[in-house]
């Protein structure tokens, strides 16, 4: 189907997802980069602490801490 055809299903209501192939969407922007970073080991035994208090990964932790700050900073 072409894009345009598409445009015009969906702007008439119409069910589209027959279309769409949901195991190779991405959404804008979400693309990961690995990045490396050394943390001393006192921090890395806090941050499991935490990380463990919580129920999430060490990895998850450090993610929602830099999006907050982040998102703090853009405010």
């Amino acid at each position: 189907m072409k894009a345009e055809e598409f445009d015009a299903r969906f702007d008439a209501g119409e069910d589209v997802t027959h279309a769409l192939d949901a195991a190779r969407a991405r959404r804008p922007g979400e693309e990961h980069r690995r990045v490396n970073v050394d943390f001393p080991a006192w921090m890395i035994v806090e941050l499991d602490r935490e990380a463990t208090r919580l129920g999430v990964t060490r990895q998850s932790l450090i993610k929602v801490w830099i999006a907050e700050r982040l998102d703090h900073s853009a405010a």
